[in-house]
């Protein structure tokens, strides 16, 4: 019988587990994947961070690259297996959760190859579950080559012709930029009036201007920050405009319908498309919880991570708290949040017992 178990071992599960060391617990954090670090090596060749390195830090271990550097995803990966040594993380990996089971007094956390039992559970699997893509991509003709941006690396996976990405968020138009330097043409399916934000302004990053303003610490129930979180996210450090000005790049607006071979959008009927990259996103999936409330949207209902289940918390939900809540430097202070949660906890359980 383990104190806790923490499910996920990115940035959510880490900062977890630095809190629970400091509070001596008896803990293991389960990963599906082979190694530390999974998640960020298998997205695209070319990533990288948009906050730089001073912002980049776990609590506990700073970010081993010169201020103003911005990471790869070879760097995070490399952050986290040293991480993990530094603290002596505890991780059994490929080991896939599917059912969290409430016995009331404890947790049953099966697996794909058994089961483990906790008195409590945190879950820190990130908001990226399930690759969304439209569900008329059924319908296009297997001649053309469909890849969502989760298992997207480079324009070597693409065939010869044109291609089309989809999806005007922070991937969509770097995987855009990435495949229209290689010179085929590209249509781009999405929204071309993004707000765009610098990485720098007037001699400093942009994370030091949130970091100043305060944009990032608002509460997600104070005024400012519904507005923010109502708001549509800004694409950062990307020169969008310069992107959608290349003769190789054709706008086509939202795509609507496929038959066969012929791709349909707002703006035009193609049938000359070889190739297509869903930037589309993600859709949350936590119905494998015994018990748990979710919102609208399919998340949790919690309050800064303590959800409606006794014992069970969550962390790296996207503003979980405040907009830097699912940022690799700002899960620190979720974590720092709930392990005082746990910590007094505790305290009042065993005052209640004396």
């Amino acid at each position: 019988m383990y104190d806790f178990i923490i499910i996920g071992a990115a940035q959510a599960g880490l900062s977890m587990a630095y809190e629970l060391e400091q509070l001596g617990k008896n803990y293991i954090v389960l990963d599906k994947e082979k190694e530390i670090g999974a998640s960020w090596l298998k997205r695209w060749d070319s990533l990288r961070l948009f906050t730089p390195s001073e912002f980049n830090n776990l609590k506990g271990m700073d970010f081993p690259k010169p201020k103003g550097h911005y990471p790869n995803k070879y760097e995070v990966a490399d952050y986290f297996k040293a991480y993990v040594e530094n603290f002596e993380i505890p991780i059994r990996f490929d080991t896939l959760v599917i059912e969290i089971q409430d016995k009331t007094d404890h947790f049953v956390v099966k697996h794909e190859e058994g089961s483990f039992d906790s008195r409590q559970v945190i879950v820190a699997t990130g908001p990226f579950h399930i690759p969304y893509t439209p569900p008329f991509h059924t319908k296009i003709d297997s001649s053309i080559f469909q890849i969502h941006s989760d298992y997207y690396k480079n324009p070597g996976q693409l065939q010869d012709g044109k291609a089309m990405v989809v999806g005007a968020g922070d991937s969509g138009y770097q995987i855009l930029d990435e495949i229209s330097n290689t010179r085929r043409d590209v249509y781009f399916s999405g929204d071309t009036e993004v707000k765009t934000l610098p990485q720098e302004f007037l001699g400093k990053t942009l994370w030091w201007w949130f970091t100043k303003t305060g944009y990032l610490s608002f509460g997600k129930d104070s005024w400012l920050g519904k507005k923010i979180s109502e708001s549509k996210q800004p694409v950062i450090g990307v020169d969008v405009k310069g992107i959608l000005n290349k003769k190789n790049v054709i706008p086509v607006g939202k795509t609507v319908d496929a038959k066969q071979e012929l791709i349909i959008t707002e703006e035009a009927k193609l049938d000359d498309i070889k190739n297509i990259i869903w930037a589309t996103g993600y859709r949350p999936k936590f119905d494998w919880i015994e018990g748990l409330e979710l919102d609208k949207n399919g998340y949790p209902v919690h309050e800064r991570g303590v959800s409606n289940v006794e014992g069970l918390y969550f962390i790296g939900l996207p503003w979980l708290h405040t907009r830097a809540s699912a940022t690799l430097g700002g899960i620190k202070k979720d974590a720092d949040y709930l392990g005082g949660y746990i910590k007094h906890k505790a305290s009042d359980r065993e005052s209640v017992l004396v």
